[in-house]
């Protein structure tokens, strides 16, 4: 998914702390953002913003729906670069129609998922299919580190099995949880998994203690540790857990996401759709984008590229570490 808002903000991410980690759950709200047109399909998005700018690698994440398509056009975000990062995609319903410069052409269904690396760059599509009436899921986007930034780019598929938990289930699409290990690359260790909770369950989670965990809540009234998260919301717990608790005090099922990594401790810009260390990096991106070179060409959309916005005026400087 490109991030389609006209006015980007630069982000610079590192580490978000320096020493010990707080204590508790931090508990992380979302911002509305549209994906663009006047019946733009809205998504809540949870990171980046100013009180933590990264899970692990993880550094974007839009979470969106149940989306009537029928009512707000859907999906349809035409081809748009990406460098220096892997983006995810996770549905709950529908399904989205993927092209990239790569040449792969694939759909993203509900509890598969969909892996692209943009490394030195890579340019894709999205598209909702005309089968589709609602329109749910996620779009994450994971950092390279500083050796990877400029990697082949690269496309992969994977289905996961769901693991059944003591009052739940799980389906582990990146890293290892509950005894499951996904087999998709990534260039960090990275934790993502699809955890559904039934009535009333409570369920506690082995976890490795030298990653930090975020739980974004889909659906249901959830307690991560006894913290209260509602739906769109994103609990965030720091290193240093060996066992994570969530419950479900709502009378139906509920669903959350949960990505987890070791803290990232490399600085990054991140700007519009790109991932860099400099403003020059993002400078020459751009240019390169918008002069059609190194991104490659995306074959079967009907429509033009999606031109960037303009640069800010002044030269994209660090704003420091969030501590």
């Amino acid at each position: 998914m490109s991030n389609t808002e006209t006015h980007p903000t630069e982000t610079v991410c590192g580490a978000d702390a320096d020493g010990p980690p707080p204590p508790g759950i931090e508990v992380l709200t979302p911002r509305d953002v549209p994906l663009g047109g006047p019946r733009a399909m809205r998504v809540r998005r949870t990171l980046p913003q100013r009180a933590r700018t990264l899970i692990g690698a993880w550094c974007f994440a839009d979470h969106y729906g149940p989306d009537d398509v029928t009512e707000s056009g859907g999906m349809r975000v035409p081809p748009h670069p990406h460098t220096g990062l892997q983006t995810v995609s996770w549905l709950f319903s529908g399904e989205i129609e993927h092209r990239d410069s790569l040449g792969s052409h694939a759909c993203v269904r509900p509890g598969e998922l969909n892996l692209m690396t943009g490394g030195h760059g890579i340019s894709h599509s999205e598209v909702s299919t005309r089968g589709t009436r609602i329109l749910h899921g996620a779009q994450l986007w994971v950092a390279l580190p500083g050796e990877h930034r400029d990697t082949a780019r690269d496309f992969q598929h994977h289905v996961p099995a769901p693991v059944a938990l003591d009052g739940g289930q799980a389906r582990v699409f990146l890293g290892t949880l509950a005894g499951d290990t996904s087999p998709v690359r990534t260039f960090t260790p990275l934790l993502g998994a699809e955890i559904t909770l039934e009535p009333g369950a409570r369920v506690t989670l082995d976890v490795d203690p030298g990653f930090e965990h975020g739980f974004l809540v889909d659906t249901g009234d959830v307690l991560l540790a006894d913290t209260p998260l509602k739906p769109a919301e994103l609990g965030y717990a720091p290193p240093g857990r060996t066992a994570l608790t969530l419950a479900n005090r709502a009378s139906g099922p509920a669903r959350l996401l949960l990505l987890g990594g070791p803290p990232f401790e490399e600085e990054i810009v991140m700007w519009w759709n790109f991932i860099g260390r400099s403003h020059d990096e993002i400078v020459q991106a751009r240019e390169d984008w918008m002069k059609g070179s190194r991104f490659g060409e995306v074959q079967g959309y009907d429509g033009a590229p999606l031109p960037a916005p303009e640069l800010p005026n002044a030269p994209l400087k660090p704003r420091g570490r969030v501590r």
